[in-house]
């Protein structure tokens, strides 16, 4: 009977480590992850996405969704989901209040060319940097390791 004992508890053990929650990244609106990031001293990672856009959703699965990316994400940068055709949002940022569209001029040094656009910010010491286009979560790995160090 003891020795039954001990293997369902390390059967359960065994269970239960495995059982670790996934990671998930956990996205903020503009205004709200704006002012954390200004707070806290991280770097903002805007997703600029659109609803239409297939290259944005897969995005999400290959990359966004990943463990290992949402890991860094979540240590490193203050996520932030930013879709700029949304209308009657106001976005206010550097203490100027904008317009999706506008916005999306304003953080992209209007270079916006496409959906999707990975746009990282330091607002701390007013650095960007852009990535247009989709990245599987191979290509966005090296991509996050090297802003995190470039932009602070």
């Amino acid at each position: 009977m003891q020795k039954m004992k001990v293997i369902l508890v390390a059967v359960l053990a065994l269970v239960a480590t495995s059982m670790k929650p996934s990671e998930e990244i956990k996205w903020m609106d503009f205004n709200a992850g704006y002012s954390l990031a200004k707070k806290k001293g991280k770097i903002m990672l805007v997703d600029v996405y659109t609803e239409w856009c297939g290259w944005c959703k897969r995005m999400d699965r290959d990359a966004y969704a990943k463990p290992e990316i949402a890991e860094i994400v979540g240590k490193d940068f203050i996520a932030i989901k930013f879709n700029p055709e949304i209308e009657g949002v106001t976005y206010t940022f550097e203490g100027k209040n904008y317009t999706g569209a506008q916005l999306a001029g304003v953080i992209s040094n209007n270079q916006l060319s496409g959906y999707p656009t990975t746009i990282f910010i330091n607002p701390k010491v007013k650095k960007t940097e852009i990535v247009v286009g989709y990245k599987n979560a191979e290509q966005l790995r090296p991509i996050l390791e090297d802003l995190k160090v470039k932009l602070k």
